[in-house]
């Protein structure tokens, strides 16, 4: 069955046929369907162009398609080219021509637009709950670490100390702007196309505020052109996702370097490690490191999206067939990812011994030791140069800051005191970052106490 055809003497070439079809991935759309079509029966009702027996028929054939689809039990014909057609196909097999006027006021346009729309809605209010799900783990995991002090790194070399809590709530950060820009991403979605046609509106009578009520949405497309050839929700769904997924990667990156000899900061539980082939004693990080892979493939399918639609005229056009496959594979990928990161995150330990001999590492200290010649009048310049000078001289007698003593550190300057000491010790490093959002505990404490009162779950269980 075709839903066009009427003008056409011959039949398509089974090529086309072929190429054009695209039930293999847009029965996914099938339960958002059968919910739009259900509605709009509803409105042919209440204009009259459907009585009560032939609408009650309809909506039983279509509860009938959406369990099987949802179950996993419908089975396209051969001739299916996509969804839409398949769905009034089955109505029409069930209920003979009766079925047929459920085509009457609408068009693939606005429908596919409306399904689209609402499956973004559900996904992303999904992926909502994965992110905070992901975010209260690294929040949790971040209240256990709260007296391991590890080095901070810049360029990847030791920097300054700072709290391992301090940085896994730096990943919380992230994810509460992920949480933003998928709550904008889905209330840009929120907005009903149904009854636009074609492109030029509909002249059946039917009320769109009682039927975007009934569907979900709280606002109406207010331009039929616009309405059914705009994707940029689907634009704004996959920039979130892949906004995402660079998260993760960083995520995963840093958890990897932690998990290695040279960082000597976390070991990962064997169930999630992975073997060699060739070499015996290695327990490898694939699961991360795949997430960190997995990025470029959301990348892409924005990048996709973005190059589809940049020179399509207005209205609809077939290449916006195209959108489909990129977006269910964003949203499946970015869920699967923030999931299993949730998993990586909880089977990760830390090791306090080894971070600590680890912090002996890099003089890290420096900055502090700088600052702390400045506090007694010296210009930082001076400050950083000198500093810099006691670094090379570690280096050459291969002492760690540690070691140093006052007479030593009095080369340098006389205005070293014994209270110099302290700003050579990690501890008292960290805790004189006491600014708004440094590591200082207090701060920490601070930042877990704001991040706790955003994690509001939304109304409901919607996954």
């Amino acid at each position: 069955m075709k839903l066009w055809g009427g003008r056409f003497l011959k039949n398509s070439a089974d090529e086309l046929t072929r190429f054009s079809r695209s039930i293999s991935f847009d029965t996914r759309l099938g339960p958002y369907e059968t919910r739009v079509l259900g509605a709009w029966a509803d409105e042919l009702f209440a204009a009259g162009y459907l009585n009560d027996s032939e609408k009650k028929s309809i909506k039983s054939v279509l509860k009938t398609v959406e369990d099987e689809i949802i179950h996993g039990t419908f089975v396209p014909e051969d001739e299916d080219e996509d969804i839409h057609t398949a769905i009034e196909r089955r109505v029409i097999n069930e209920i003979g021509q009766t079925g047929g006027k459920l085509r009457l006021g609408r068009s693939r346009n606005d429908l596919v637009a409306t399904d689209t729309r609402l499956l973004v809605m559900t996904e992303l209010e999904c992926i909502h709950e994965l992110l905070l799900s992901l975010e209260k783990t690294i929040l949790s995991k971040a209240k256990e670490v709260k007296d391991i002090i590890i080095p901070g790194h810049t360029h990847l070399q030791p920097a300054q100390p700072v709290l391992l809590s301090h940085v896994l709530l730096s990943f919380a950060w992230m994810l509460e702007r992920d949480r933003k820009r998928i709550t904008f991403a889905r209330n840009r979605a929120d907005s009903m196309p149904l009854g636009s046609g074609a492109l030029a509106g509909t002249s059946i009578e039917i009320d769109r505020e009682r039927l975007a009520h009934k569907l979900g949405f709280s606002e109406l497309s207010e331009n039929s052109v616009d309405a059914v050839s705009d994707r940029d929700f689907v634009s704004d769904a996959l920039y979130a996702l892949a906004m995402i997924m660079i998260h993760l990667s960083r995520i995963a990156e840093q958890f990897v370097l932690w998990y290695t000899e040279e960082f000597s900061t976390a070991k990962l539980d064997e169930e999630w490690c992975t073997g060699s082939s060739i070499m015996p004693q290695k327990k490898n990080p694939d699961i991360p490191e795949l997430v960190r892979g997995k990025s470029g493939r959301v990348i892409g399918d924005l990048v996709s999206i973005l190059v589809l639609m940049k020179g399509l005229p207005f209205a609809y056009n077939r290449d916006m067939q195209e959108d489909k496959e990129r977006l269910f594979d964003a949203i499946d990928t970015a869920s699967s990812s923030v999931s299993v990161m949730k998993k990586v995150i909880e089977a990760t330990n830390f090791d306090k011994e080894s971070a600590t001999r680890v912090l002996r590492r890099g003089y890290i200290c420096a900055t502090d030791l700088a600052d702390y010649l400045a506090k007694k009048g010296v210009d930082f310049s001076t400050a950083h140069e000198l500093v810099g000078e006691i670094v090379k001289y570690c280096e050459s007698e291969r002492k760690q800051f540690e070691s140093l003593t006052i007479p030593e550190l009095k080369k340098f300057s006389e205005l070293f005191e014994d209270d110099a000491l302290l700003a050579l010790d990690p501890h008292a490093c960290v805790e004189a970052r006491k600014a708004r959002g440094g590591t200082a505990p207090d701060e920490v404490e601070r930042q877990i106490g704001q991040l706790e009162k955003n994690l509001v779950d939304i109304e409901g269980p919607v996954c």
